[in-house]
């Protein structure tokens, strides 16, 4: 286990009394529509602070398609606002679409058409709800509320906030707030941190909420229930047809319609294959897709490099990452994935990690976001920038 540098440049965080709410704090919370959120904010109001509800309009299909087919964003409202009438507290909307198209989607769409592989629902948590939300927080909010399951701990010497994992672990979603900057975890609530998803049903049942058996949202927010992915990218980023290699012979087994169609780990779904062959490499330059059999090396990584790693605690990485032998942690390139060791070193360039495997991982790719533990505790994320295979 390694100790965290004892020299923090942030005066205004370290070494003071934990932020918790109290009797009269001023607590917005953040609310989606759905049922996780609808119980954290009757769990919010149970308690004695001034509360009060937002919604965030990111992303609505009419302004794409310039068309009234769509209205996503006006259900969710709706949703918003019944349960708020029965909860009895204010609700107000903020359109933050703007920002999310150019934080959020532009870049997800130039990293796609370089063959990468983006997460924009962790950036939208770091650029958007914990971001942007936080710009357009009224005066005076002491704290921001979400349904998320994630729970806020704080370092027992400097009361420094750290990120902790859910106590309902299959649940757990501090993959996707792992870019969030210390200031906005300092205010941030996160009441659903010790209940299970089935109780949360069961609050909202018994509360009499109307979205109490609501499905949960699936996938990109962007891209909505009705339509597949590829389908919906293709009207952003233009065909650009290559062959798709066989790697160890180099034989061409088909066409593909963009790098951007496939990701690494992906089956290659070709006709006339006669055994399953994955996607295991892209070659920007030549514009080629390259598989192989499911066991083969090249689907292996060994080790991965984010060049712009983003610590929670900006000033105070992890002193053993500076060490030659690296700290010892764990990571994530997928939300729903097993967290797996690994170490961890400093490299000499800005804020660039990397990061070992003791086990080479498979289905590892550019683009993706690296998410490293300290046991439950979330250090930071970074984008995978390069990877380094056994074969």
């Amino acid at each position: 286990m390694w100790t965290w540098a004892r020299s923090f440049k942030s005066a205004a965080l370290a070494r003071r009394k934990p932020n918790i709410p109290k009797s009269g704090s001023k607590v917005l919370v953040a609310m989606s529509g759905g049922v996780d959120s609808s119980v954290t904010a009757k769990l919010l109001a149970e308690k004695d602070y001034d509360l009060s509800a937002i919604f965030m309009r990111n992303w609505d299909t009419r302004d794409e398609s310039g068309t009234d087919v769509g209205c996503e964003w006006e259900k969710d409202w709706e949703d918003v606002q019944r349960v708020c009438r029965k909860l009895d507290i204010p609700c107000r909307m903020v359109d933050l679409s703007r920002e999310y198209w150019l934080r959020v989607f532009e870049p997800a769409i130039k990293i796609w058409e370089s063959g990468n592989t983006p997460n924009p629902d962790v950036w939208c948590n770091g650029e958007i709800k914990f971001g942007a939300l936080f710009d357009n927080l009224p005066e005076g909010t002491d704290f921001l509320a979400t349904g998320h399951y994630a729970r806020k701990a704080h370092h027992p010497q400097n009361h420094r906030p750290q990120l902790m994992r859910a106590s309902d672990r299959s649940k757990d979603q501090t993959y996707y707030l792992s870019s969030i900057p210390e200031s906005s975890l300092d205010k941030a609530l996160f009441p659903l941190a010790d209940i299970p998803k089935t109780q949360v049903r069961e609050i909202a049942h018994a509360a009499g909420f109307h979205n109490a058996s609501r499905d949960e949202s699936m996938g990109l927010c962007f891209v909505g229930e009705r339509r597949r992915f590829n389908e919906f990218l293709g009207d952003y980023v233009r065909p650009r047809p290559g062959p798709v290699l066989e790697i160890d012979t180099n034989v061409e087994l088909g066409q593909h319609n963009g790098l951007w169609t496939y990701t690494i780990g992906q089956g290659a779904k070709l006709p006339g294959l006669a055994k399953k062959l994955f996607v295991a490499a892209k070659d920007r330059q030549k514009n080629a897709i390259y598989v192989a059999p499911p066991d083969h090396p090249a689907l292996f990584t060994s080790t991965i490099i984010s060049n712009k790693f983003s610590w929670i605690w900006s000033d105070a990485p992890p002193s053993a990452a500076f060490l030659r032998d690296g700290f010892r942690a764990s990571v994530q390139i997928r939300h729903r994935m097993a967290a797996v060791p690994v170490t961890v070193r400093h490299r000499w360039t800005g804020n660039a990690v990397q990061i070992t495997f003791d086990e080479p991982h498979k289905a590892v790719a550019r683009g993706q976001i690296a998410v490293l533990y300290d046991g439950d505790h979330c250090l930071g994320c970074g984008t995978i920038d390069e990877t380094a295979g056994v074969f």
